[in-house]
């Protein structure tokens, strides 16, 4: 079987080296030219650690392809994964319309039966959508079936994720399409759960709905640690070691962020007030993650006094280490009030780059740790890079203006940093 990936960002381009590496023929499909030029180049728009390489290794072979011709891709192809993205409308529901527009172009050129998948993170209910739009978009009657096939992967550790998955979800009415899926992932070695469409999108959305609780549960906690003058760290390891709760996403900090929870966790919101269910815990867990990066910021201002003309040092823009992806980050929102309180803020993370937006011009962007540090009344630590835990901080103390440290991570190590000289808090830790 020939596979069709349509959409080549994140999800699609390691989805297309996915299947590659597994030994099928891939050819990846996108409207945007530019995209599609650095990919037949072997090149990603986007950063994540390892996937470049495959790419690169996939195009050279001849087992990747990538195309903007959308008649000849899916005519010539009877496996058809739909990757485009599904933003959150301003109503905090999940915004179809590239499904849609996906499904309606398969219709139109659809020539004989095709399986389409839908992979992308869709609302229950979207599986019977996809069917209708390629129905009404067909110039003539062809059989295909509808599948989800939901992703599972954490930016920063897709190839990981992607070539060692834990489970796979399909999720058919068709046993045709059922047996196609099985055969296409063959070679994977994990539990395969096969379910409905409308099971199978729900799990995604439960799923990351659950990681995001935990997180929020953590941040809460972490305000009880500071309080009660117990480490958050220590209750998170004591946590983690009970099989039924395990170690992942016990870490306190200043909140999630990305291209998934923050919008996975609202659709799931929003979709439920629609059936006249209140998800009353998953609305508390967005509220807690929107006011996070306040609490940080309220130690830093005690600290300080005040922003106005004082020098702020950010470390970090990304919502997460070994990503570009500054989507719904929390130092975006830190870096918004600093500038508001008139304060003079420096920033650097060694691949994240802000918004072309006016609202950060005033932002001074450096080109390492130590120039955002140089004459800084506080250093505040948003995302937790390996190479900030590496810095010689006795070193650095002496370029600060005054030696504050507010670590968003809870990455350093609070004794130490004391010892060393600094005003330091963390989130939960100092203790």
């Amino acid at each position: 079987m020939n596979i069709l990936i349509i959409g080549t960002g994140y999800v699609g381009a390691t989805t297309a080296m996915v299947f590659a590496e597994s030994g099928w023929q891939v050819t990846g499909l996108d409207i945007d030219a530019n995209k599609i030029e650095r990919l037949r180049q072997g090149q990603l728009h986007f950063h994540e650690p390892g996937l470049e390489q495959l790419i690169d290794k996939h195009v050279r072979s001849g087992r990747l392809l990538f195309t903007t011709d959308q008649e000849t891709a899916i005519t010539g192809h009877d496996v058809i994964f739909i990757c485009v993205g599904t933003p959150s409308r301003p109503d905090g529901n999940a915004d179809l319309r590239y499904i849609q527009q996906a499904a309606e172009d398969i219709g139109q050129w659809m020539n004989g039966y095709k399986l389409v998948v839908t992979k992308s993170t869709v609302p229950v209910g979207t599986q019977e959508q996809v069917t209708a739009w390629i129905q009404a978009a067909q110039r003539q009657p062809h059989p295909f079936d509808a599948a989800s096939n939901p992703e599972f992967l954490r930016e920063g550790k897709a190839v990981e994720d992607a070539l060692r998955p834990d489970r796979i979800i399909i999720g058919a009415d068709s046993p045709k399409a059922t047996e196609q899926l099985l055969m296409l992932y063959q070679s994977f070695h994990c539990p395969k759960i096969l379910t409905t469409p409308r099971t199978a999108e729900l799990i995604k959305y439960a799923s990351n709905a659950f990681l995001a609780t935990k997180i929020s549960y953590m941040n809460e906690l972490a305000k009880l640690c500071d309080e009660s003058k117990v480490n958050v760290n220590e209750v998170a390891r004591g946590m983690g070691l009970d099989p039924r709760i395990g170690p992942s996403f016990l870490q306190a900090g200043l909140g999630y962020g990305g291209s998934c929870f923050p919008k996975d966790v609202s659709e799931l919101v929003m979709s439920a007030r629609e059936q006249g269910v209140q998800l009353r815990i998953l609305e508390q867990v967005m509220e807690v993650n929107r006011s996070q990066y306040a609490y940080l910021l309220d130690k830093a201002r005690s600290r300080l006094g005040d922003f106005a003309n004082k020098n702020i040092a950010i470390l970090g823009l990304a919502f997460k280490p070994d990503t570009d992806d500054i989507r719904e980050a929390p130092a975006l929102r830190m870096i918004y009030d600093l500038l508001l309180e008139q304060a003079n803020v420096r920033l650097f993370d060694p691949i994240a780059a802000l918004p072309a937006h006016s609202s950060f011009d005033t932002v001074k962007v450096c080109t390492s740790a130590e120039e955002a540090i140089q004459g800084a009344d506080a250093v505040i630590l948003c995302t937790e890079w390996t190479a900030f835990g590496q810095l010689d901080w006795e070193k650095l103390k002496g370029q600060l203006r005054q030696p504050n440290f507010f670590d968003g991570r809870n990455m350093m190590d609070a004794r130490a940093m004391r010892g060393i000289g600094f005003y330091y808090q963390g989130i939960g830790n100092d203790y």
